[in-house]
């Protein structure tokens, strides 16, 4: 690669880098716009939060904490399940992002918990997805089909084809990795068919280069290059750097096998840029593991051998079993060329063993084989044999054809040291038959009219795409001026529309408006008439003339106090739009202690009032609450009972102020009886008719109710409110 090449490619790497970090920001930037606009604690915001936590989670791990601590408070605080298990699977991905599998496990499976009890399906997937691929990269193929099969049936009941197609990929990628190529091929193709149909050309791209990695490991060269082209054509139309870095990669793995090592190392190096700048670890250490391969072919040991050790180095960092066995082959087979035969049957043997633990019979292929090499330069052929021809098996069965080779390579040369010449013979010539397999001249050539091909096709799509471009500019200029014309005519009609349409509805506006207020004028004398009626000033003052003639002096005095002050309060109140809950209950007071001096036996009053409410920075309309209690003194008892009892309970629940006014008289049912037939009580009427305007000002719920207690098996009547209000940030 030349220096012009390298510049161009600098470019267009930091590009698709700078284009994907801009893409994240302006989310980010989004989303943190979106919280600081929405103040109300309520589930909205925990989503928000949530959002923003897992925006972060590659980004910024503390940010990501942060989010998720205020999420999960909020959550808690509004019992809001779904946002609680949210919480719990970002935090989840956040640890196994961070190779902390049993940790993000633990999250992943409280989140899926949580949305079972709510059996939101698309959470129950996504926590299937997420332990699955905790699962793969952790190196239990098994156990991560099982959960990928698992969101494939929940997918298929709520008819997601997309997802159906990306499992059935990620289950084909774990067969892959237990060498099971048949049933690898068989979901990858089940998701190539699905993606075709659904015109998803994301997941085809992948289903092409999956593919195209069995038939590479395979010795398949020629299908190989072909599915990998597919999908590079796709990822290079969407920009989709990640995919762009993929194919690369596998393509690089092609030249290199066809021994094209300075094509495979540009491949390599184009992947790697892309993946560190990235910061995706898995795929940078995929690449550093195919970059030391490739130096390790053209004998450059000692940069092989840096590439490895930073590959292992990084697999370690992210536990990812299948690609440690396979980097340890690796730098087996580098000390093994070295001639450093003790190193090297010590790397093999790590290698040995991680690749049993973790189920990955390809690379344990490889380590029978380097074991066997080992022995054979150690002229112990019996140990030899016995690894060739476990690698021999697993090679077969895989169908590796890179493999068979070199096993039957060495048999023969084992068998020739033990003396047996005829099976000696019998391997030389399977080994010919695979190598030239390999590297026949048909292969080759289609390789090559392959390569030609695809660049072919790509200069042809950029001209169609350019005569498309012309075709199109030359009808622009064509129809523009007729266009001109008719859109300055349209423009003017659509103006015209839009300033009717908008005076329409600001005269609607006005209108409506005046009518509410004009209503609101109406309920308030309503309210003035209904608070303090012409039929209990009368009562008062006859009450107030009958103690002066019985020479009440002083009871009378008492009586005119509590009377005058009750009548400036309620004319106060009734002028304020909001006033203090001390003052309204203040109010009550006044007028029970008014009523118990003129009757007698006198009513027993009680007032409850949760602890947690603070009544001095509570605002609420004045007047709800004492018509009712004045209704039930009223209308409620008879006047032979005498354990008269009214009880007002506030409490403040779910934000709301809920006021019970509760008697032990004779109860709505029987009152209705002594009135006229339905007809509600003034007070009843009035305070719904403006609850319903205080709930459109306050925007707010609140309600009027009322119940005979008899329904409960008690005597008396119960009204039940709502009452709007507002905090005195003051206080």
């Amino acid at each position: 690669m030349n220096f012009k090449d390298k510049t161009i490619l600098s470019i267009v790497c930091l590009l698709f880098f700078t284009i994907g970090m801009q893409s994240q920001n302006t989310v980010i930037d989004s989303l943190k716009d979106e919280l600081s606009l929405y103040t109300k604690k309520d589930t909205i915001r925990v989503n928000i939060l949530n959002d923003l936590a897992y925006a972060y989670y590659q980004k910024d791990s503390l940010k990501t904490q942060t989010y998720l601590e205020e999420s999960e408070a909020l959550a808690n605080k509004l019992n809001f399940t779904k946002g609680r298990a949210k919480s719990l699977y970002v935090k989840g991905v956040t640890q196994a992002a961070q190779s902390n599998f049993d940790k993000g496990f633990q999250y992943f499976n409280e989140a899926l918990r949580l949305y079972n009890t709510i059996n939101f399906k698309i959470g129950i997937v996504e926590c299937y997805n997420a332990i699955g691929i905790l699962f793969y990269d952790k190196g239990d193929q098994r156990l991560a089909i099982e959960y990928y099969e698992k969101s494939i049936r929940i997918n298929e009941e709520i008819d997601d084809k997309k997802n159906i197609a990306i499992n059935s990929n990620n289950i084909g990628k774990a067969y892959s990795n237990l060498g099971n190529y048949e049933e690898a091929l068989k979901y990858h193709r089940k998701a190539l068919k699905i993606s075709k149909e659904s015109g998803d050309e994301k997941t085809m791209s992948s289903s092409f280069n999956n593919m195209g990695t069995i038939y590479s490991d395979q010795g398949n060269y020629p299908l190989a290059l072909e599915y990998y082209n597919q999908s590079l054509a796709i990822d290079e139309k969407f920009g989709d750097t990640l995919g762009i870095s993929k194919s690369l990669n596998n393509l690089g793995i092609i030249y290199k096998n066809l021994q094209n090592y300075d094509k495979a190392i540009a491949s390599y190096e184009r992947a790697l840029k892309i993946h560190k700048k990235n910061d995706d670890k898995k795929s940078t250490t995929e690449t550093l593991n195919n970059l030391g391969n490739v130096h390790k072919r053209k004998e450059n040991y000692k940069i092989a051998l840096d590439f490895l050790e930073e590959a292992l180095e990084i697999s370690k960092e992210i536990k990812n079993k299948i690609y440690i066995g396979t980097i340890l082959n690796n730098i087996g087979d580098v000390h093994l060329q070295l001639k450093d035969d003790a190193v090297a049957f010590e790397y093999f043997e790590k290698a040995k063993k991680i690749n049993l633990e973790a189920d990955n019979p390809r690379a344990l292929c490889n380590s029978y084989l380097g074991v066997a090499k080992i022995y054979t330069n150690k002229e112990e052929y019996d140990k030899a044999l016995t690894n060739a021809l476990k690698s021999k098996e697993l090679s077969g069965k895989l169908q590796l054809l890179n493999y068979q080779t070199e096993v039957f390579e060495l048999l023969s040369d084992i068998y020739k040291n033990k003396g047996d010449y005829k099976r000696a013979l019998t391997s030389h010539q399977q080994f010919k038959i695979l190598n030239d397999s390999l590297f026949n001249k048909e292969n080759i050539e289609k390789i090559t009219q392959l390569e030609y091909e695809y660049k072919y096709k790509q200069a042809l799509d950029s001209a169609s795409i350019r005569e498309l471009k012309l075709t199109k500019e030359v009808s622009s200029i064509n129809t523009n001026l007729e266009k001109s014309q008719r859109n300055i005519f349209l423009t003017i009609i659509a103006f015209l529309l839009t300033a009717i349409i908008l005076g329409g509805i600001i005269f609607f506006l006005k209108l409506r408006n005046i009518k509410e207020k004009n209503q609101n004028i109406s309920i308030e004398q309503k309210l003035l008439r209904s608070q303090m009626t012409p039929h209990f000033i009368f009562n008062s003052l006859s009450v107030l003339q009958g103690m002066i003639l019985n020479n009440e002096g002083n009871k009378s005095v008492l009586y005119l106090s509590k009377f005058s002050k009750l009548l400036r309060t309620s004319l106060e109140n009734s002028r304020q739009v909001l006033v203090s809950l001390s003052e309204e209950l203040s109010a009550i007071d006044n007028y029970i202690e008014l009523q118990n001096l003129a009757v007698n036996p006198p009513v027993t009053y009680h007032l409850e009032i949760n602890p947690t409410i603070d009544r001095t920075i509570f605002k609420i309309p004045p007047m709800l609450i004492q018509p009712f209690v004045e209704n039930a003194i009223e209308h409620a008892f008879t006047s032979k009972k005498e354990d008269k009892e009214i009880r007002v309970q506030i409490s403040f629940e779910d934000k709301k102020i809920i006021c019970n006014i509760t008697d032990n008289g004779i109860g709505i049912n029987k009152r209705k009886l002594k009135t006229k037939k339905n007809k509600n009580s003034l007070a009843t009427a009035i305070t719904s008719e403006r609850l319903k305007m205080l709930s459109k000002e306050f925007r707010v719920q609140s309600s009027v109710s009322v119940a005979d207690r008899a329904s409960f098996g008690e005597q008396g009547t119960l009204v039940t409110l709502v009452i709007p209000y507002k905090i005195d940030s003051i206080k």
